[in-house]
């Protein structure tokens, strides 16, 4: 199974290499870039989540300090 799909995508990445240019900015464009919004979601929402669980570092009773 495993080797099925290497050698399909060596024959993807093959195609990839050998097209022109604007083929491959554009498929490379329609592929990477909806991936980095969703890593980007995917992470802003992690790490939102985990900053709400720690809370803040500073006492919110401490007035001495600026906010």
């Amino acid at each position: 199974m495993f080797n099925g799909l290497a050698d399909w995508w060596d024959g993807v990445e093959l195609w990839l290499a050998q097209a022109p240019f604007p083929v491959q900015f554009v498929l490379v464009m329609a592929v990477v870039v909806p991936l980095c919004l969703v890593a980007a979601l995917v992470l802003d929402t992690v790490f939102g989540k985990l900053a709400r669980f720690f809370g803040t570092a500073r006492d919110a009773n401490d007035s001495d300090r600026p906010s």
